[in-house]
């Protein structure tokens, strides 16, 4: 079969890899429908030094048809229409159990120590039970690109909004208008926000945003941009900030526009923090910091039914649609920024 493999700074290739195959009574064979690229796909691909590991499959995003279940799979058959989350886990963990299933002590991450990745014709998922959501549409069906959003990007910004208090009536203020960001923006609408200022500055991907329920857009940037948040809030400030970036400068802006005794909920891959968080301002002004690692496994099935009877959709982040064939022309146009967030269809 065909999968993506990364060789090293700006080198995705397609190549012939083995077929998956059982290899523990608790694996499932899926064969993918759909997988996308992440933003964090990115960082390897930028990096200018050589793998440490050598050459690697890569993607954590898909969904697809289960082929084949081991023995102890309990909760899914072969011809189900499967979501994955971008980590696997068991389930049964008292990480997962307490809704924390990135930090399951059994599981682990797409492209990981004989595990698949997910750019490619087919993955052996590991701890499948605990790992897959399966999702009662079939294969053909028009909002598995909205569905696919569950496995991260949805289920990241939804994180995002929780983690920083959003409720009705809510104002917030998203900072990054990335896929995760304008799913923030989707996932506080969806929460009852009633302001939603996003802070982003490309055309499409504010176009999207008003789309999923922004009321205002700041383009500026730096201190300009948290000038403008206060002029737009009286000089008080957001209650609400979603850090979705994970830079130094949007950490920054993200603390300094947050109101007194405000709260970010930050999920941003953390990346160039030379100065670290700016305490002395959060400790002056009473902000609490919430998020991290989204643990979309336990948001997926409250979301789905949301997708489902169409309450949301955030399939409008998949702005470019390609065969696997051509996942290297799909990091190229998301590193160029000429491509929100790329969707790829094996075979196609």
């Amino acid at each position: 079969m065909k999968a993506a493999i990364i060789h090293g700074g700006f080198d995705v290739r397609v190549e012939e890899v083995p077929d998956p195959v059982l290899l523990e009574p608790t694996d499932a064979v899926v064969r993918v429908l759909m997988s996308c690229i992440c933003g964090s796909d990115l960082w390897p691909y930028r990096s200018t030094g050589p793998r440490r590991n050598g050459p690697a499959r890569i993607g954590h995003e898909f969904l697809g048809v289960v082929q084949e279940v081991g023995a102890d799979v309990a909760t899914m058959r072969p011809g189900d229409v499967v979501i994955a989350p971008f980590m696997w886990s068991d389930g049964t963990c008292p990480h997962c159990l307490a809704g924390i299933q990135t930090s399951c002590l059994h599981g682990g991450g797409w492209g990981e120590d004989r595990v698949d990745g997910g750019q490619g014709e087919a993955v052996r998922v590991p701890q499948a039970d605990g790992t897959l959501v399966v999702a009662p549409v079939a294969p053909d069906d028009e909002r598995l690109p909205a569905l696919l959003t569950l496995s991260d990007v949805m289920g990241t910004g939804h994180h995002a909004a929780l983690a920083a208090g959003v409720g009705p009536g809510s104002t917030v203020a998203v900072v990054g208008d990335g896929a995760v960001g304008l799913c923030g923006v989707l996932a506080a609408r969806r929460l009852g926000a009633e302001r939603i200022i996003l802070l982003g500055r490309h055309d499409s991907r504010v176009a999207v945003a008003r789309g999923f329920g922004a009321t205002d857009v700041v383009p500026e940037r730096g201190d300009d941009a948290v000038a403008r948040v206060m002029e737009l809030t009286e000089g008080l400030g957001v209650p609400h900030v979603l850090e979705c970036v994970g830079m130094q400068s949007s950490w920054d802006t993200a603390v300094a526009i947050a109101r007194p005794g405000g709260t970010v909920g930050y999920v941003g891959v953390p990346n160039g923090m030379e100065s670290g968080l700016p305490l002395r301002t959060m400790f002056g002004n009473n902000i609490a910091v919430r998020g991290g690692v989204a643990p979309v496994r336990s948001y997926l099935p409250a979301l789905m039914a949301d997708v489902l009877d169409g309450t949301i959709d955030p399939s409008p982040v998949f702005d470019l649609e390609l065969p696997l064939d051509q996942v290297p022309d799909g990091y190229a146009a998301m590193h160029e920024r000429r491509a929100i967030k790329v969707l790829l269809r094996p075979g196609r």
